[in-house]
């Protein structure tokens, strides 16, 4: 019998991997491969927390930039992010895969409000649960969100989910030569502005020991390989 590595974990997903080269903000066929990906690696008997973000519909530190007001900018975005959970959740209900959506803004005619309990229970019952709304407050980004609801939760590791694969001493689209890193430790990723999550997401899984694994998702089968250690991928760790 197989030995899994981590056994619960919170795989965060920028708003940006559900859109399709045509413009769509949440296409359909995309949103169907990326909740293949996440049914592949339950069942393989993982445990599955999601926290989408909602850059592909609504980012509010840039709306905030262009004049919006910044609490207002940020309830905005959060109402993105429910809106891809809902739409992460119906891909993985059409593929059989049992989800429950909670959501740190309360909306109960969609989705349950965030109660830890009720989340562990659904975990316990092998569905997926998918947080939305971030914290519920503005000033804070999604992936602070992720890191709470991963502490909260007590996975063993957040995995996150983006379109490249892994950190890297520079940024890889704008410097050719830049070089990713195997492993990386916590200080050295806010020390050195890495970029991979803010820093107070950084802090949070720092001070709960929580491994950040950085992967390209947007590759087919890629994370249930990096789940396996055979993907190309990045690990935000202590210092060994």
């Amino acid at each position: 019998m197989t030995v899994l590595r981590f056994k619960r974990i919170l795989l965060k997903l920028s708003g940006e991997v559900l859109m399709g080269e045509n413009g769509l903000a949440i296409d359909p066929a995309v949103t169907a491969r990326v909740a293949g990906e996440i049914a592949d690696v339950k069942a393989q008997g993982y445990e599955l927390c999601v926290v989408v973000g909602g850059g592909n519909i609504f980012r509010g530190l840039a709306a905030a930039a262009k004049g919006f007001e910044r609490a207002t900018a940020d309830h905005m975005g959060m109402l993105a992010t429910v809106m891809n959970a809902l739409a992460v959740q119906n891909a993985l209900e059409q593929i059989g895969v049992s989800t429950r959506v909670q959501s740190a803004i309360s909306m109960d005619k969609i989705c349950e409000p965030v109660i830890r309990r009720r989340a562990e229970r659904h975990l316990e019952k092998g569905r997926v649960v998918i947080f939305a709304a971030g914290v519920g407050e503005p000033y804070f980004t999604t992936d602070s969100g992720a890191a709470l609801r991963a502490a909260e939760m007590k996975c063993d590791a957040l995995f996150k989910g983006t379109s490249v694969d892994g950190v890297y001493d520079a940024d890889p689209k704008v410097v050719p030569g830049a070089t990713r890193y195997n492993t990386v430790s916590y200080d050295t990723v806010l020390a050195k502005n890495l970029k991979v999550m803010d820093a107070s997401a950084i802090a949070l899984c720092r001070d709960n020991n929580i491994p950040i694994v950085v992967f390209n998702i947007r590759e087919h089968g890629n994370f249930a390989a990096v789940l396996a250690g055979e993907g190309v991928s990045t690990t935000v760790q202590k210092e060994q």
